[in-house]
């Protein structure tokens, strides 16, 4: 039962890959992002923060979170490889967050966040699980295009920076029991970009998910 389950997930994420001319796979590969509008995208507080330019999803502007709510997957990914390309000006801050669901406001209250973050005065760094398993060191530079690459299978997290491997986690079994950690787990949900600040302004683009069995 289990494999014919994992054969039903796959079929139904190349279907739902193929449902609109943006979504197409690529050897397992599906666009989350057209290039072109945030349709499937939808943001929170304030709108504003998120815009769309030369391919690239804008991230400037007060605080707000860019949540995927498209048709892949239904936006309810469990495993994954997630990646996309990402380019950050001096002294900004971002984020992309995992198994979370849309809230209107504030912080992200379910999943992780994967931070992004070069050079902003928080030291905690590009490729870190927030709050949870921190990076220091820096590696990569403002200014400059780089992929960052999270997977998850079961209970495991792992980040890449421009495929070296910078982060990687697992998750406790009891971590639901802890009061500060009933949300902030590893369950299923959606990802969404982070907006931190007015001075920061971090760039987006050729974001791509690959559901995994599981």
């Amino acid at each position: 039962m289990r494999n014919l389950k994992n054969i039903l997930v796959l079929f139904a994420f190349a279907i739902s890959g193929c449902a609109s001319s943006h979504h197409n796979s690529t050897n397992g590969w599906i666009s989350l992002f057209d290039g072109k509008t945030l349709n499937g995208w939808r943001a929170s507080e304030n709108p504003g923060t998120f815009t769309v330019d030369s391919g690239m999803i804008i991230v400037h502007g007060p605080r707000a979170h860019l949540f995927y709510e498209g048709p892949v997957m239904d936006h309810n990914f469990k495993n994954f490889e997630w990646k996309a390309s990402v380019m950050t000006k001096p002294g900004s801050n971002s984020g992309i967050f995992i198994h979370t669901a849309y809230q209107d406001n504030g912080w992200p209250s379910k999943g992780y966040e994967v931070q992004v973050n070069n050079s902003h005065t928080d030291w905690i760094r590009t490729g870190s699980l927030y709050g949870i398993q921190n990076v220091k060191e820096v590696y990569v530079k403002d200014d400059v295009w780089f992929t960052e690459s999270i997977t998850v299978t079961g209970k495991k997290i792992s980040v890449k920076i421009n495929d070296q491997t910078v982060m990687e986690y697992t998750e406790p079994d009891n971590i639901g029991q802890l009061p500060d950690r009933k949300e902030k787990r590893l369950s299923s949900g959606t990802f969404a970009l982070q907006g931190h600040d007015p001075n920061s302004k971090v760039y987006y683009k050729n974001i791509f998910v690959k559901p995994l069995p599981g």
